[in-house]
């Protein structure tokens, strides 16, 4: 390490404790070193071309792709592109956005940014709104008008402060009481089992719970929600030049997207 720095011109790393730690400095080498040994990487994946070996793909998974975009994708991309084995790594914007500068993810799909950070690009792909959904059987679903008065006085399940849902979410009561939050949740998992269990509202993407509504398990309740639209779309690094295994992907993310408009219509 000390003779990096000197080659480097400047500390890389610090003692903490009885630990050593990078500084800004390291920590800016690392990423451009970790991003240089991923772009190798692809380089030499896309020289061997069609020999058989198989390269890999990371991409990074944000709530809103994973239940339909992303496998619909995935299922169609591993019967054209044998040998290449794909990393999904599921995450929120915050937690995806540095590996994917740093090229430990190449792509990431989800809900973008009205404005990029530097470094990133960003892909359009549909227009996402979210919904108000409940069991089966729960008293707002059988009312044919539910207003945003209804939904403030039944209890909810929504994710914790500081997440994007739980804004829309608090949005919507700005004007009124604050509706219970007896559980505070960011599994969409847990949320599904949940709703089917209780009585409780919660606000979600249709995607999240389209095979539970389609089950009849789960059930949308009948109100608009005006300014819950959301853009999803593929983030890459800026400049990025994909392998053709990573193209492919890319395409299909996109063709899974069509045939989502196409189906909504």
């Amino acid at each position: 390490m000390r003779e990096l720095e000197e080659v480097w011109g400047t500390p890389l790393a610090e003692r903490r404790g009885r630990g050593m730690m990078l500084t800004p400095a390291g920590r800016s080498l690392a990423r451009v070193i970790r991003l240089a040994a991923r772009e190798i990487a692809a380089g030499i994946e896309e020289a061997l071309g069609d020999t058989g070996v198989g390269g890999r793909i990371a991409i990074g998974a944000m709530p809103l792709s994973r239940a339909l975009l992303i496998p619909h994708a995935l299922a169609e991309f591993v019967r054209t592109t044998p040998g290449t084995v794909v990393d999904v790594i599921e995450g929120s914007w915050r937690e995806l956005v540095d590996p994917l500068r740093d090229g430990a993810i190449d792509l990431m799909v989800g809900a973008i940014r009205p404005e990029p950070p530097p470094g990133i690009e960003q892909q359009p792909l549909f227009e996402d709104s979210l919904s108000v959904f409940a069991r089966a059987g729960h008293p707002l679903a059988s009312k044919s008008c539910v207003t945003l008065t209804d939904l403030a006085g039944q209890s909810w399940v929504v994710g914790p402060a500081g997440t994007p849902l739980r804004s829309h979410w608090g949005d919507l009561f700005a004007d009124m009481a604050t509706p219970p939050v007896p559980v505070e949740c960011g599994s969409v998992m847990v949320i599904r089992g949940l709703l089917a269990q209780s009585d409780l509202l919660t606000l979600l993407s249709a995607d999240q719970v389209a095979l539970e509504v389609e089950a009849g398990m789960l059930v949308r309740i009948p109100i608009d929600l005006p300014g819950t639209v959301r853009t999803i779309g593929i983030a890459t690094r800026g400049g990025w030049r994909p392998t053709r295994a990573q193209a492919q992907l890319n395409a299909l993310l996109r063709k899974a997207s069509d045939d989502k408009r196409l189906q909504q219509n």
